[in-house]
């Protein structure tokens, strides 16, 4: 979230993406590694036996995660959308977004290998159990919202909030700026719109041309922005009471809601001076 950016800034004023992911046993830093997180038969072979797909990650990064675990030529999953037959919920248009649910998927099963469809589809079925329940129906209209905007605000959860402890109030932020009829302004989905994961987002980058510029766009961007797991889902469903409009994370371990736009700022100065202070942490 970033509020009167002073021109030519790059302050990141919230957490975007997750910065760590597990491959085959290692951590692997970085929020824009694409690289299929595999589990190994075990017996010295060297056959991965199941594809992890983490929070947040986007419907891009999973596509080619099942492409280099199936060993098919890249574009080879995005491209079975078509005929994958997937159970996305109308407001979806046929777009995953949201709804590759993360979770481990096997590559066979009872002797038969995955295809990009069966993974896609096993993916899709897995949100539609978690998300398509009582509970999310109740906890998505208490926020005037249906399931599929509850899923999007949940995306947004996953991008934003630094921890699982801030993302309950992540989401009573993006609720209290839609009941007021304020713009989200978060910098996730002006990532989203560039196709790219960065800490910096300048003043040009919030005058984008995309309906997922949640700088210039009122309400929630059309889609989900990645695919959340289900602590976001139950932040976005029922985030805690509180009044905070604006939040900052100054440095690791510390992110500061408010509703007080002058401490708000007063938050963003010392979040820039130490980023001044250590430019290398924005990267």
């Amino acid at each position: 979230m970033q509020i009167n950016i002073p021109p030519r800034s790059t302050i990141r004023l919230t957490r975007r993406g997750r910065l760590a992911l597990i491959a085959t046993g290692a951590v692997v830093a970085g929020t824009a590694v694409v690289v299929p997180l595999l589990t190994l038969a075990g017996d010295g072979e060297d056959k991965p036996a199941a594809l992890v797909i983490p929070e947040g990650w986007r419907a891009g990064q999973v596509y080619e995660a099942v492409d280099k675990a199936l060993a098919l030529p890249a574009g080879t999953t995005e491209k079975s959308l078509g005929k994958a037959n997937l159970r996305l919920p109308n407001d979806a248009e046929g777009n995953p977004e949201g709804y590759l649910f993360p979770a481990t998927y096997p590559l066979e099963h009872n002797g038969k290998k995955a295809t990009p469809e069966s993974l896609l589809s096993f993916m899709v079925d897995t949100a539609n159990r978690k998300f398509n329940g009582a509970p999310v129906a109740a906890g998505a209209q208490r926020n005037a919202m249906n399931v599929y905007q509850a899923v999007t605000v949940a995306s947004i959860v996953q991008a934003e909030a630094a921890t699982k402890a801030d993302m309950g109030k992540v989401a009573r932020v993006i609720v209290n700026r839609l009941e007021r009829g304020m713009p989200l302004q978060m910098d996730s989905t002006i990532n989203y719109a560039l196709g790219r994961f960065t800490l910096k987002t300048t003043a040009a980058d919030t005058r984008i041309q995309s309906p997922y510029n949640s700088y210039q766009r009122m309400g929630l961007p059309p889609t989900p922005i990645d695919n959340p797991g289900e602590d976001a889902m139950r932040a976005a469903i029922n985030p805690p009471p509180g009044d905070w409009l604006y939040f900052v994370t100054v440095k690791p371990g510390d992110t500061r809601f408010t509703a007080d736009y002058a401490e708000h700022r007063r938050n963003v100065a010392e979040f820039n001076a130490r980023q001044k202070a250590s430019p290398q942490s924005t990267t």
